[in-house]
């Protein structure tokens, strides 16, 4: 019994592990980045015209950065996983302008009691400087090397301290969105390739010497920071 047992597990553990690696490996992974930058702006658009996204309509314009995952895949039976491919644009906090976008990916492993499976449409307001900092890294961990909460919903609600905040719709069987203990990395061969030239983070979202006006819709959906206007009042 305990051997038929053992063996059932086991079993079952290689079968997750096999259907997180498909996930994670097709989660929001579009052909082109062109594809991704379409969709994210959508995503974004429609975050801005949701009602339930009071509280993130009305603050957005005060990020030093905005990630968006598109499609954030999650599926599993006691070992579970998530993955999906974003964009992230970084805010200049003196003009106000917005960057053309980097590629990353976005992905983690879990266990617990969880069965089910969903699609998620992702967005993350980065309020810090390490938030930002961490971005520009090779990769780090949400909640491990910065700090995560999940972004408050309605007008009313109040925000917590974070580096990072979280807002997500996701429909399936998972009743919330958790991206605790996620992995973020560039995607630098798409940066690359969109850019058509070797390009990283730092290039496109800190000096912004990266242009691609596939991009332009996104960023003109982005509200700037109030306040960052550069011409004098009355001229």
């Amino acid at each position: 019994m305990k051997h038929t047992l053992t063996r059932f597990l086991s079993m079952l553990t290689l079968t997750c592990v096999t259907l997180f690696t498909a996930t994670a490996g097709q989660a929001g992974d579009y052909s082109k980045p062109q594809e991704l930058v379409a969709k994210g702006t959508a995503v974004f658009k429609s975050f801005m015209q949701d009602p339930n996204m009071e509280w993130f309509r009305n603050n957005v314009h005060n990020a030093k950065g905005i990630f968006i995952v598109p499609q954030m895949l999650r599926g599993g039976f006691i070992i579970g996983g998530s993955g999906g491919s974003g964009l992230l644009v970084a805010q200049d906090q003196k003009t106000g302008e917005w960057s053309y976008p980097a590629f990353y990916t976005m992905g983690a492993v879990s266990l617990g009691l969880q069965i089910g499976a969903d699609a998620s449409e992702i967005i993350l307001m980065v309020m810090t400087e390490k938030g930002i900092n961490a971005m520009l890294s090779t990769e780090f961990k949400l909640g491990g090397d910065v700090a995560v909460a999940a972004g408050p919903v309605g007008a009313s609600a109040k925000a917590q301290t974070a580096d990072i905040l979280a807002f997500g719709r996701s429909k399936g069987l998972f009743g919330g969105i958790s991206i605790e203990g996620a992995v973020v990395a560039p995607r630098y061969e798409w940066n690359n390739s969109y850019y058509n030239t070797p390009a990283s983070p730092v290039d496109i979202l800190i000096k912004k010497t990266m242009k691609n006006h596939q991009a332009d819709e996104l960023r003109a959906a982005l509200p700037k920071k109030q306040g960052s206007r550069t011409k004098p009042l009355g001229s």
